[in-house]
């Protein structure tokens, strides 16, 4: 028998993938293994018990993935299982910075009282005329299973699509449109494209990529979006991008003190992967990890130990 905890909400489908020789516990000293989402686990002491845990999602910085693999804890994630939901949202950021679909809506939402708002909006609409993405230039950092499925459907659009990555999967590449142009230095993407979207992991390497020098070398009325994380951006840079004009609008899925409420910023409320479908997946993908594992010894998607089979 099997014990296992949860440190949030888990997708109760994906529960149910669990065999009768599994017990949830809600005592962590008891657990075998543990399914977590969000939940900071830096400073938490885990008992000699567990030998795994599964991210139900694609990041893992609220994991110590070092100290647990000196412990014997193989950390699973679940990429690939929220990317239709995190590609999706990228889309209506690109129309929501495209089109000022925002203030138009504020607009209207103001006119209640006003009996002739229909003559009004004929008026008003032209303060809230945007552009269109059909043959706008695509620029995507991060050919992952997000960024592939971003740059796939933006073709559909009749957008011209450049992506960059120096370490693309042999399986992003065979579902890659033949179609985007794929450049080997990330300048290219700043210095050709109107709209920038990042799909990197955060790391030393890629901490406060988009920066003074970066926005600088971008066209001037850029949209950039950011839907990985928000530190792969230095937004005081990015503010004073936008105060300058040099960048048109900033889409970003993490409110924060910086960015929140900010002229030319749209700060969604961290809803990238934050669909029934999507929490369903990674729900579904991490059980299937953890039972793998414990049962058979396979390792699967880990991301502090390497696949065995």
């Amino acid at each position: 028998m099997f014990r296992y905890t949860c440190l949030n909400p888990i997708a109760q489908t994906g529960l149910d993938g669990f065999s009768e020789n599994y017990q949830k516990t809600e005592e962590l000293n008891d657990a075998d293994a543990i399914l977590v989402r969000s939940a900071k686990m830096h400073e938490m002491e885990l008992p000699k018990s567990v030998c795994a845990i599964a991210r139900a999602g694609a990041g893992v910085n609220n994991i110590p993935l070092g100290k647990y693999a000196d412990q014997g804890i193989v950390v699973f994630n679940t990429p690939g299982a929220n990317a239709n939901g995190v590609k999706e949202l990228v889309f209506a950021g690109m129309l929501l910075a495209a089109r000022d679909i925002i203030g138009g809506a504020n607009w209207t939402k103001g006119q209640t009282e006003n009996p002739d708002v229909t003559a009004a909006a004929e008026k008003e609409k032209k303060k809230f005329a945007g552009t269109e993405l059909l043959g706008k230039k695509l620029g995507i950092i991060g050919l992952g299973a997000i960024g592939v499925k971003v740059a796939n459907a933006a073709k559909h659009l009749g957008m011209e699509v450049y992506g960059y990555d120096p370490y693309v999967s042999v399986d992003a590449a065979w579902n890659l449109s033949r179609d985007v142009k794929h450049v080997l230095n990330v300048e290219d993407i700043y210095e050709n494209c109107d709209i920038i979207t990042i799909h990197v992991p955060l790391l030393d390497s890629t901490k406060g990529m988009i920066n003074k020098e970066a926005i600088s070398k971008m066209k001037d009325g850029v949209i950039l979006l950011n839907f990985a994380r928000d530190l792969l951006a230095d937004e005081k840079d990015v503010l004073e991008g936008i105060k300058a004009g040099k960048i048109r609008k900033y889409v970003s899925d993490f409110p924060n003190p910086t960015t929140a409420g900010q002229e030319g910023c749209i700060v969604i409320p961290h809803l990238g992967a934050s669909t029934e479908e999507s929490e369903d997946n990674c729900a579904k993908m991490a059980v299937k990890e953890m039972m793998n594992y414990l049962e058979n010894g396979n390792i699967v998607n880990s991301v502090n130990y390497p696949s065995l089979d």
